[in-house]
């Protein structure tokens, strides 16, 4: 499972010009799952997500998690995260879980986020998304299950 995880002022998602998942200050996670994914995955990678401490202190530190500042998440799917770039011009996506597998581990991540004490706004699993952003920092992460960061 990946994550890419962006520090933001205010994120959104549209689908077909409507949008269906905006936040203010908080964190825009991209999320994808390879094949073989499961609970474990979901759980490390959702604890470390909501642990990061990326948010600044009075002091200007990041010293601040999710939790501690208040923050909205808004997550979206995207299986691109697995895409192989390492031969040719033409990405592999065979890393990637399959489509069914993978929404029902989307469905799994987000409601353990809620079981966490968020409120996740979402973009649409599998559709064609346009998404919004202001970075703050820029602050930028990756997680990965299998490569533990």
């Amino acid at each position: 499972m990946r994550l890419v995880v962006q520090r933001v002022r205010s994120a959104s998602v549209r689908v077909d010009g409507s949008v269906v998942g905006q936040i203010s200050r908080g964190l825009l996670a991209l999320i994808g799952f390879g094949r073989g994914d499961g609970e474990e995955d979901i759980q490390y990678v959702c604890d470390k997500l909501l642990g990061l401490r990326i948010f600044e202190d009075e002091q200007s530190h990041m010293n601040r998690s999710l939790l501690e500042v208040g923050g909205e998440l808004l997550i979206v799917s995207q299986f691109t995260l697995y895409g192989d770039c390492r031969k040719g011009r033409r990405p592999s996506f065979d890393a990637a879980e399959e489509p069914r597998r993978a929404r029902q581990l989307y469905s799994q991540a987000v409601e353990y986020l809620r079981r966490r004490g968020l409120s996740p706004q979402e973009g649409l699993f599998g559709a064609k998304m346009e998404v919004q952003l202001v970075n703050d920092g820029p602050v930028t992460l990756m997680l990965d299950s299998r490569r533990g960061f």
